[in-house]
C-alpha cells in the first residue's frame, strides 16, 4: 500500500473522533483530531483541558508534517512509557501524520497496572482511529503571479489542464493571482508559467 502511494501524499484522519473506554472502573476518554501545526494541538487540548478540568491524566501524541518526523508523546503523570508510547504506536502504525490523539483518565480506585495502562491507552487510541476514517491528502505547493491582463487566457488555460486552485485573485488592468497544485506538478507548473509572456512569478 505504502509503495503504491504517490510521493505527495500522505495518509491522516478526516475528521474528529470520541467515545470512552471502560477498565476496572477507571474511563479513559479519547479523542482524535486531524491537526496542521503544533499551535493547533495546543488549542485542541486546551479545550479539553476546560472540559475535563478535574482529570488528573490528559495523556496525547501527536505526529505531524509529511513524513511525520514532528512528533510527541506525553505520560502526564502515567509511569514512563505507559500512555504517550502506546497512543503514538498506534498513530504509527496507521501510517497517518497531521494527527492528535488525546486520551483523559479518570482513575476508578483500582490500580491497573503498567501493562494495564498500556493496553488502556493503546486500546483507547486504537478505537479512536478506528471510529475515525483514514484519508488520502496531497502536499501541496502555492505560487504567486502577476500578469497584464490580456494574458489572462493562457493563465486560464493552464489552470484548467493542470486542474489548479486559485487561492487569491486580484484583477485590474495589471492582475495577481495565487494558485495551489500537487508538489510533484511543480516543475511543470513553473515551467509552463515561465514560457507565457510578460508574465511575472513572485518570491514567496
Amino acid at each position: 500500500m505504502e509503495d503504491q502511494l504517490a510521493s505527495d501524499t500522505f495518509l491522516t484522519l478526516a475528521g474528529e473522533s470520541s467515545g470512552l473506554f471502560k477498565d476496572r472502573n477507571s474511563k479513559f476518554h479519547y479523542y482524535a483530531f486531524p491537526v496542521r501545526s503544533e499551535e493547533e494541538v495546543k488549542e485542541k487540548q486546551a479545550v479539553l483541558k476546560k472540559k475535563y478540568y478535574d482529570a488528573r491524566h490528559h495523556c496525547y501524541a501527536f505526529v505531524i508534517g509529511r513524513d511525520g518526523d514532528f512528533f510527541r508523546a506525553s505520560d502526564d503523570g502515567e509511569p514512563n512509557h505507559s500512555a504517550g508510547d502506546p497512543i503514538l504506536g498506534q498513530i504509527r502504525s496507521h501510517n497517518l501524520t497531521n494527527t492528535l490523539i488525546v486520551v483523559v483518565r479518570y482513575f476508578g480506585g483500582t490500580k491497573l497496572g503498567v501493562s494495564g495502562l498500556i493496553n488502556a491507552y493503546k486500546t483507547s487510541a486504537a478505537l479512536a482511529i478506528e471510529e475515525n476514517e483514514i484519508i488520502e491528502e496531497q502536499v501541496k505547493e502555492q505560487v504567486s503571479i502577476h500578469f497584464p491582463y490580456p494574458v489572462m487566457n493562457d493563465v486560464m488555460k493552464l489552470v484548467k489542464l493542470h486542474e489548479l486552485e486559485i487561492v487569491d485573485q486580484e484583477m485590474t488592468l495589471d492582475c495577481k493571482m495565487t494558485l495551489e497544485f500537487r508538489e510533484k506538478l511543480k516543475e511543470t507548473v513553473l515551467e509552463t508559467l515561465g514560457d507565457i509572456q510578460d508574465l511575472k512569478i513572485l518570491e514567496p
